[in-house]
């Protein structure tokens, strides 16, 4: 079974457009858990333009206290102010992405040859800690073994272009290169997730043609279709899309 972990970044940055604390994302968090998600995925930057650092420690709160069997994610540059937030945290995974502050959002995965010397003691730090290590990697068969090297537990492929091909040809092609970065990330036996652009039309084929995913991390969209169908239904709606 697929997990599903809502990403709640977009609900942090709709709070933060005002000076009131709603829409909550605990209390997002909690109607996503209520509705059967697997887990929470947060995102804190350096700027804090959608998750702050203080939520971090609230959904940390939140998923320990009432949701012990849920699944906490944090994502990103590993700094070492991200590893010292991500160590107090303590989630059960920490996905590791190439982002520059500056980036919107993530738009590539990691050219992990060339940052070893970032990501080997990262990675080493956060396994210390307990931490399980994901990568952000593209669709791309060669990187997983050198994922492998450095120590990653899993990788999660960058769904976005397969994600943003609205032409049937063109996403059938990436959605092939997914498959092919899989099926090398299982051969080094890394376990594998996905997100980028992720919704319920896209989301089914991806599964079919990787039936191990592990897990997926879907904000933008699952945000989207809250708001036709409400949060807790929208969740449901994703996890029969992960089955």
């Amino acid at each position: 079974m697929t997990k599903l972990s809502a990403n709640l970044n977009a609900v942090a940055m709709l709070r933060n457009r005002r000076s009131v604390p709603w829409p909550s994302v605990t209390g997002i968090a909690r109607i996503a858990l209520d509705a059967g998600a697997a887990g929470i995925t947060v995102h804190p930057r350096p700027d804090e333009r959608h998750i702050r650092r203080t939520d971090v420690f609230e959904l940390q709160k939140l998923i320990r206290e009432d949701y012990p069997a849920a699944e906490y994610n944090i994502e990103g540059y590993p700094s070492d102010d991200f590893l010292t937030l991500v160590e107090r945290a303590a989630p059960d995974q920490v996905t590791f992405v190439p982002d520059d502050p500056l980036q919107a959002t993530s738009d590539h995965g990691w050219n992990v040859e060339a940052n070893r010397a970032v990501l080997l003691p990262a990675i080493a730090r956060m396994r210390a800690a307990g931490i399980r290590v994901s990568l952000f990697i593209n669709a791309d068969p060669a990187v997983p073994q050198a994922a492998r090297d450095v120590g990653a537990d899993r990788v999660e492929l960058y769904t976005g272009p397969y994600g943003g091909a609205l032409v049937e040809e063109i996403a059938a092609a990436h959605l092939a290169a997914l498959r092919a970065a899989a099926d090398a990330a299982r051969a080094v036996g890394l376990g594998i997730n996905a997100g980028h652009d992720l919704t319920l039309v896209n989301l089914p084929p991806l599964k079919a043609a990787i039936p191990d995913l592990a897990e997926v991390s879907i904000g933008h969209a699952l945000t989207a279709d809250a708001l036709l169908y409400g949060y807790a239904e929208a969740v449901r709606k994703y996890i029969a899309a992960c089955s």
